[in-house]
């Protein structure tokens, strides 16, 4: 069971069988002996089809029970779990399924409704998510096999089911346990190939390096669980330590978020900067605006007070239990961060990929470093190609455990960022203090090269803008040889204020040139453009960059 992914799951649903595991928000609740039975009977459904050890299965819904029950369940009767964004049009599900060779699919019915089976032929087993009722199969027998399902689990566990019958599939650290399809922000989706040693690995650094988690701890589970950053730490995670997982599943708005966090007192936090973001520049800093608090801000010892009671404020928004918020996937507004640590805000932020399942940084909040991404974690390396890796940026490489194998039969697109000594291209670049600590500048295919040769990182620029009176969002790109910047009003801040919609264009011509005073004289912002809807994001909630930068130089 030593270094065994499987081996740590088996043994906490032994542990921890009388606990509950899984509720779908304000809904039903499966324990953790419940969990263990809809396992063995997904496992006769899967034999009764003739799945194989080694097959893929596709999983394609919103977060709840089901897909997580799903997901165990397959790893552990030994085949492989290809998760599928439920917000990926039907097209792209499709092509999933079929580039990844899936013989079975689990799909929730607001998703299989958009779907053909007849396009994907290959598929021996369909599966309804919301209740796993049998859509198709190429077998008679599935079906009488779910019609008398409690019969046939009867007859397999004669006696009581005790947590001593079960018994899981033992892997080996390089057998393919993951098929994830990224859905990125830089270019369009590839098959990370994800070993059973990168979900040990990241498994067994949530356990070493979060002490704050404990069996029977609540967990809110509202980041997409198709995408590795919320299915890592908030479901495998919190499956390994014994918590109670509350899914969310709805689309997570501030309200849903904060109601839930009032309930369910969740200890620990995992969330992307929008979220954040939103619930601090919407909810806190319009107070910390007001005249007469602004006054009293000026004020020494009152205003040590003032953000005092701020920070408390906002950790008992969070829960009463708030351990630790970790802040992944983009990165953190400056002033949003800067605010956090000024009232105390046990939060920190981590980087990692899809490809690395996902961790590579990762500090605790009372020993993270501001406007870093923390440091590696074990089993990992990390080092900047550059000359001079603390001052000169240069592309962050890994390598270690967490390393995916390679992007299925996708050989070209391996071979670009997997080097013959193990060491892994990233495509971000950073730079790295003398303590180990990380700090990221942009993408690699974000940075553009100006005309006198100097490097331009959008992202830095961004930032800056971002705090810009009256700007959501922004993307900045080169048009024609200038720098241009794409910027999401908001509109709701300029509505509340009672300004025209045509005087907005003043106002953001104001900030393109305080911008263009804060930044070098080569990397100065030429002209801008409103948008009226916000950028197109990934699950995570990054702007799908390459869409606007090709259509910017198209």
């Amino acid at each position: 069971m030593e270094n065994r992914f499987l081996g740590l799951i088996e043994k906490s649903i032994k542990e921890h069988w009388n606990l509950p595991a899984f509720t779908d928000y304000q809904g039903s609740t499966f324990y953790y002996k419940d969990f263990a039975q809809e396992i063995e009977k997904l496992h006769l459904i899967f034999e009764s089809a003739g799945i194989k050890k080694g097959d893929k299965v596709g999983l394609v819904g919103r977060n709840s029970s089901h897909w997580a029950i799903s997901f165990f369940g397959t790893l552990a009767y030994g085949a492989v779990v290809v998760p599928i964004l439920h917000d990926f049009k039907p097209d792209n599900i499709h092509h999933i399924v079929n580039h990844s060779e899936a013989k079975a699919v689990i799909a929730a019915s607001h998703n299989w409704e958009n779907m053909n089976e007849e396009v994907m032929p290959e598929v021996r087993l369909f599966m309804l998510m919301d209740n796993f009722s049998i859509l198709k199969s190429k077998k008679k027998d599935v079906q009488k096999t779910h019609e008398h399902i409690n019969e046939y689990f009867g007859k397999k566990f004669p006696k009581q089911f005790t947590p001593q019958e079960i018994s899981y599939h033992v892997e080996s650290p390089e057998e393919l346990a993951v098929l994830s399809y990224t859905s990125g922000t830089t270019s369009f989706s590839k098959g990370v190939m994800l070993p059973y040693r990168s979900l040990w690995s990241n498994m067994q650094m949530a356990f070493d390096m979060l002490p704050g988690i404990h069996p029977g701890d609540n967990i809110v589970c509202m980041l997409p669980m198709a995408h590795m950053y919320g299915l890592a730490f908030e479901v495998l995670n919190g499956v390994n330590l014994g918590c109670h997982i509350h899914f969310l599943n709805r689309t997570p708005s501030p309200k849903i978020i904060i109601d839930a966090f009032a309930t369910v007192k969740p200890p620990l936090i995992l969330a992307v900067p929008l979220i954040i973001e939103k619930i601090v520049k919407n909810k806190v800093f319009p107070i910390l605006e007001k005249p007469h608090i602004k006054a009293l801000l000026k004020v020494p010892l009152l205003n040590k007070m003032i953000l005092k009671t701020v920070g408390d404020k906002m950790k008992a928004a969070f829960g009463e239990n708030l351990w630790e918020v970790v802040i992944g996937g983009a990165a953190l507004n400056r002033e949003v961060e800067t605010f956090l640590r000024q009232v105390n805000f046990p939060y920190t932020v981590g980087y990692g990929m899809t490809e690395c399942g996902p961790l590579i940084a990762y500090t605790q909040w009372d020993s993270f470093k501001m406007g870093s991404v923390g440091q590696v974690v074990d089993r990992m390396e990390a080092r900047i190609d550059s000359p001079d890796p603390e001052r000169i940026v240069g592309e962050i490489l890994v390598r270690g455990m967490n390393n995916m194998q390679g992007y299925y039969k996708n050989p070209e697109a391996t071979t670009a960022v997997m080097m013959p000594d193990g060491w892994m291209r990233t495509g971000d670049l950073g730079t790295m203090d003398a303590d180990g600590f990380l700090y990221i500048r942009g993408r690699n295919k974000s940075m553009i090269l100006s005309a006198n040769g100097q490097n331009i990182y959008p992202e830095e620029i961004e930032d800056i803008l971002n705090n810009m009176p009256y700007v959501s969002e922004s993307l900045v790109v080169s048009q024609n040889g200038k720098i241009v910047a794409l910027i999401y009003p908001d509109w709701e801040q300029v509505d509340k204020a009672g300004i025209s919609h045509s005087e907005i264009d003043s106002l953001m011509q104001t900030n393109i040139e305080q911008l263009n005073t804060e930044i070098p004289a080569y990397s100065k912002v030429h002209c801008f453009k409103l948008f009226q809807d916000e950028f197109e994001k990934t699950p995570k909630r990054s702007i799908k960059r390459y869409l606007y930068q090709q259509a910017e130089n198209a």
